[in-house]
């Protein structure tokens, strides 16, 4: 089973343009409790490094594209994500990373938690045992 999992969020379009819904519990799969967004972003550097131990999030390019790795400890997956109707599903103990930020790039991200710094893992080591452990012998 694929680490990417993309929502096509429903879109309306006229003449005067399109509208993207996203409404929580319906299009994504949780009540969305936070709301951030970035922008501004230097193309060679790198955001994110690592995962969390309950909190899961959609992230969504509103504007430009960025690369986005996934890691579940097992196996490791890369996405181009550049379009405003199409999110990214980001599980609960995926490690991941965000890097190739176009210049005019704006990566918006729904959150079922609101923030709790206990629930990062930011060690890589450590998150790789802590999967390790949950995989028990």
């Amino acid at each position: 089973m694929s680490l990417i999992k993309l929502i096509d969020f429903r879109t309306f379009s006229d003449p005067r343009g399109t509208l993207a819904v996203i409404e929580g519990s319906l299009d994504v799969p949780f009540e969305i409790r936070r709301v951030y967004y970035l922008y501004g972003l230097s193309g060679d550097l790198q955001r994110g490094f690592h995962a969390h131990h309950e909190l899961e999030q959609i992230a969504i390019c509103l504007n430009g594209s960025c690369s986005l790795l996934l890691d579940d400890g097992r196996r490791k997956e890369t996405l181009r994500l550049s379009s405003p109707h199409q999110g990214l599903r980001i599980e609960r103990m995926v490690w991941h990373e965000m890097f190739e930020f176009s210049p005019d790039c704006v990566l918006m991200v729904l959150a079922s938690e609101h923030y709790d710094e206990a629930d990062y893992i930011r060690d890589y080591q450590q998150f790789l045992a802590e999967v390790e452990n949950a995989a028990g012998p």
